[in-house]
């Protein structure tokens, strides 16, 4: 059997995180392109078919990657990973730029597919950049989203170390992505409002990088409040916690292997 090496390992991550952005920012772009302006309305299926669309996006970036690279398509899973699982540090870097650069082109596919709804709803690009970047709740108090950003990260990380640590239980590797997928949806519904719930460093700059690219207003990099180190800060850092709650928590109270 041909080994992916560190090139198919970082395409994998790139091509995994790719497919994050297009169901993710996809159905945001749904949500928010298509309204009729009705008070109350719900477009597309609203919140609640953004967190499924969030969450099956994970699902099936997880099914892309996940036999060559291990599917972090996450810079703060990788971080975890490096930290607490044996992940080769050197990897970390470039697994980080692959997953950042595969968000990138998915939100630049996004837009290319919805320019006409783009330009119908807001021609100026002024106030749609949330299709593929986060932004606070409370621009008042970025600490609110910060620690939005570490609690939600730190759920996601904690459980992605539960479903998958084989000491805990027999997981059943081709069913994971979904259970994690599951996870992502249950801390939009949950931790959603604060702060977008980007959980993912890499899901909100590689997006908003191309919100710069694109001429948008308000993109919280180049434009408006700078909010952009929010959900890079935060998920790093919860991620980290996460790791260490499961570790220290859970994995040392298991039985080893034999």
């Amino acid at each position: 059997m041909r080994q992916a090496g560190m090139l198919g390992e970082l395409l994998a991550e790139f091509l995994g995180t790719m497919v994050l952005i297009l169901f993710g920012a996809g159905v945001v772009a749904m949500v928010l392109l298509f309204g009729t302006g009705v008070p109350g309305e719900v477009v597309k299926g609203g919140w609640t078919n953004i967190n499924l669309g969030w969450g099956l996006g994970v699902t099936m970036g997880i099914y892309v990657a996940g036999g060559i690279s291990g599917a972090h398509i996450n810079p703060a899973v990788t971080l975890a990973l490096a930290a607490f699982r044996g992940f080769p540090w050197k990897k970390v870097i470039p697994y980080m730029l692959a997953q950042t650069a595969g968000a990138f082109l998915g939100a630049a596919l996004v837009y290319w597919n919805y320019i006409p709804a783009f330009r119908k709803a807001d021609p100026l690009l002024d106030h749609t950049a949330g299709v593929f970047a986060t932004f606070p709740a409370f621009p008042e108090t970025l600490s609110a989203g910060l620690l939005d950003q570490i609690l939600g990260t730190a759920l996601l990380v904690l459980l992605i170390f539960a479903i998958t640590d084989p000491r805990n239980q027999a997981p059943v590797a081709n069913l994971a992505p979904v259970a994690i997928g599951l996870i992502v949806v249950a801390i939009g519904v949950s931790f959603g409002g604060m702060h977008g719930y980007a959980i993912n460093p890499a899901r909100d700059f590689g997006p908003r990088l191309w919100t710069v690219v694109a001429g948008f207003k308000n993109n919280g990099l180049t434009s408006g409040q700078p909010v952009y180190w929010v959900p890079i800060i935060g998920p790093l850092v919860g991620g980290l916690i996460g790791g260490l709650v499961y570790d220290q928590g859970i994995r040392r109270f298991l039985p080893t292997q034999a």
